[in-house]
């Protein structure tokens, strides 16, 4: 038989080009004389079925660190035999977080962090601008699967976490084929995850991510661990967001935010307070938008620039938001506002270098696009949601109330949105887009 040292894909001759991978050169000869041709049956255990009603309940132990925000957005600490995932464009800070991380004390018992990256030497050097003492901190430069699991079985009993950068470059003696390779990376991951659920000690594996932004390697590395963050951000900014997009012990869609210093990524604990007050006053084309991620809502400020075209296609520019949806909404406005941007250019940024995904920030939109053409101001702090149907109606999304009381609890100006059957002070209804034309008209 030959082999695919790349994929593992097995062929029944030689061929230059694999047809499963498409790598050339990858495809080797193995012998499969000495594998057993009749495999005994295995002898099983009888099986214990155990009911929902049983009077023994398991509790999950969470394991606290230092850092709230990685708390926060992993469901409330490091769950015992858990394994996360941690992905992210390269130095975007994946290890700087990783390490702050393990300068935690976990009930007094270690943390080992084997980076198959950097030597031991180096990870000092940064610990040391960190300023990280790492009482509990033990570092390994390893990149052979056996060597690792053998190095941390004789450390079990003391560890608490187990820190893995990264899984693409570890490699097993069991598995042909290089190190990142998609074989290589469901073996090793595999065994970790194996690890993990037997001694009860927390792995955080950290991943890279492929041209679009996906993690690399086989779907099945996120399918068999329990957690699966991202962690992104303009590398122009100094934000960061550590996203949680699958968790078996907590909420899905949870996020935290950091802010990177010369010392290291600094937790910003409330993020609305600051962005708000970064917003310039009487300023055209700026709009608060309550983006609602996980359990909580986040001020973000969005800018229009609404200006003269001397392009035959005016351009429709759109960053931290869908680009889809700015020549929908401005086309709204043409048919039932009667509002022309036929002839304009019209930019739209989120500031702070974060997105919003969520239709609800239609209004908040639509109301910076009129002020910037309409060269009206609005009163700084405003916040505006509601989804725009193309008929022109404005519709109340999810969360509507946690995004007023949000908006109540910072002291912002007032809240345009949706028809709804809650009342509130200075919270201004509209049910079409008419309406938004009609109040910008009477500032």
């Amino acid at each position: 038989m030959f082999k695919c040292f790349n994929c593992a894909t097995t062929h029944i001759k030689w061929m230059g080009k694999c047809s499963n991978c498409n790598e050339w050169n990858s495809l080797e000869e193995i012998d499969l004389s000495n594998e057993k041709k009749n495999k005994k049956a295995e002898n099983y255990f009888p099986i214990f079925f155990e009911s929902l009603n049983s009077d023994e309940i398991s509790v999950v132990q969470r394991l606290k660190s230092k850092i709230t925000e990685f708390d926060r957005t992993i469901g409330g600490g490091l769950v015992e035999g858990g394994v996360i995932l941690i992905s992210g464009d390269p130095g975007i800070g994946k290890s700087t977080l990783l390490l702050q991380i393990s300068d935690s004390n976990f009930n007094g018992k270690n943390v080992i962090y084997v980076s198959g990256e950097e030597s031991t030497s180096q990870i000092k050097l940064r610990a040391k601008r960190l300023n990280i003492e790492g009482k509990t901190l033990k570092l390994t430069s390893l990149n052979k699967l056996e060597e690792i699991l053998s190095g941390i079985e004789a450390e079990k009993s003391a560890t608490a976490l187990i820190i893995i950068d990264s899984i693409q470059t570890i490699y097993s003696e069991a598995i042909d084929g290089n190190s990142g390779s998609v074989s290589q990376i469901k073996y090793c991951a595999q065994k970790l995850i194996e690890f993990a659920k037997k001694e009860h000690i927390a792995i955080i594996i950290v991943g890279h991510v492929t041209k679009e932004g996906a993690i690399a390697g086989p779907k099945i590395l996120e399918h068999n661990v329990d957690t699966v963050l991202y962690f992104e951000g303009e590398r122009n900014y100094s934000f960061r967001v550590l996203r949680s997009m699958k968790n078996r012990f907590g909420p899905t869609d949870e996020l935290g935010i950091f802010e990177i210093k010369e010392n290291g990524l600094k937790e910003v604990l409330n993020p609305s307070l600051m962005f708000l007050n970064q917003q310039k006053k009487d300023a055209t084309g700026s709009v608060i938008f309550p983006n609602f991620e996980g359990s909580r809502p986040l001020m973000l400020e969005i800018q229009s620039l609404v200006s003269n075209s001397y392009l035959q296609m005016p351009r429709r520019a759109v960053i931290g938001w869908d680009q889809n949806r700015l020549p929908m909404i401005c086309a709204v406005l043409e048919k039932h506002c009667k509002v022309s941007l036929g002839n304009k250019d019209v930019y739209l940024t989120v500031m702070s270098g974060l997105k919003i995904t969520e239709p609800a920030a239609d209004l908040a939109v639509l109301c910076a696009i009129l002020s910037s053409h309409l060269n009206v101001a609005i009163p700084c702090g405003l916040v505006a949601f509601g989804e725009i149907g193309l008929s022109g109606e404005i519709r109340s999304v999810q969360h509507s109330i946690k995004r007023i009381e949000e908006s109540i609890k910072l002291k912002c100006k007032g809240v345009l949105t949706a028809n709804i059957s809650e009342r509130y002070e200075d919270v201004i209804k509209f049910s079409n887009v008419k309406e938004v034309l009609s109040w910008f008209k009477s500032l």
